[in-house]
């Protein structure tokens, strides 16, 4: 998948055999950022017709929590 593509594909199987919620490293905060992105009404569904300005639509979405976050 390396050679096609460019990037490797990892499967992590977790060990801990109880049902408890374990975040594995820092994914979460991936998954936290999207799911923020999902508040602003352009990302949540594919509203753009080219990739740059679907691009520059998350670029905005970025910019606009850090600066709620002053």
């Amino acid at each position: 998948m390396k050679k096609a593509f460019g990037y490797a594909l990892e499967i992590i199987v977790s060990g801990n055999k109880s049902n408890s919620f374990k975040p594995i490293g820092k994914r979460w905060i991936v998954e936290r950022t999207f799911s923020w992105f999902d508040n602003y009404r352009r990302l949540c569904q594919n509203y753009e017709f080219t990739f740059d300005s679907a691009e520059e639509m998350v670029k905005l979405a970025a910019i606009r929590m850090l600066l709620n976050k002053i």
